[in-house]
């Protein structure tokens, strides 16, 4: 039954997110939604914790300094409102949850890093040419609605003349 779960769980799981571990230093994408704009804002920090591995909806703390203050922020890794997680370097770690780096800041805060494996290297080269790709779209499809909007702001000049 437990197996059913976790396989169940797993089905749900719909976004490409790289294999993320506590002590890794990530960068997330979060859309940000502004009236009726939408924006992306970057959170860069190290992953003190990860909870639910196992559920259809694992969520990761990171923390990062910003002028003297520790700020963390939970994310729900599968949500809608995630654009995507970037790897930037892995650490080492014994422990499941770093909430001691809560209490350290300057040299002692600072971590042994590990080299990402060609694995991983080829896995966030892919994404970022996929990334190329759909921007790319994204422009020729802006520069064609702009298009229309200007052929028919015309449209609506030559009918009031």
């Amino acid at each position: 039954m437990n197996q059913k779960l976790i396989n169940f769980n797993k089905s749900l799981r719909t976004k490409k997110i790289p294999e993320i571990k506590v002590g890794d230093i990530v960068r997330v994408h979060r859309k940000i939604k502004e009236g009726d704009k939408e924006r992306v804002q970057v959170f860069k920090g190290l992953v003190i914790a990860i909870k639910g591995k196992q559920s259809s909806s694992p969520t990761i703390t990171v923390r990062r300094v910003s002028a003297g203050i520790g700020i963390e922020m939970i994310f729900p890794i599968y949500s809608p409102v995630i654009e995507k997680i970037e790897l930037l370097r892995h650490s080492k770690v014994r422990r499941s949850k770093l909430y001691y780096m809560r209490k350290r800041f300057g040299k002692a805060a600072k971590m042994k890093a590990i080299e990402l494996s060609e694995e991983e290297a080829s896995f966030y080269d892919k994404i970022q040419e996929e990334d190329k790709k759909d921007e790319k779209k994204d422009a020729k499809q802006d520069a064609k609605q702009d298009k229309q909007a200007d052929e028919k702001t015309e449209s609506v000049k030559e009918e009031k003349k």
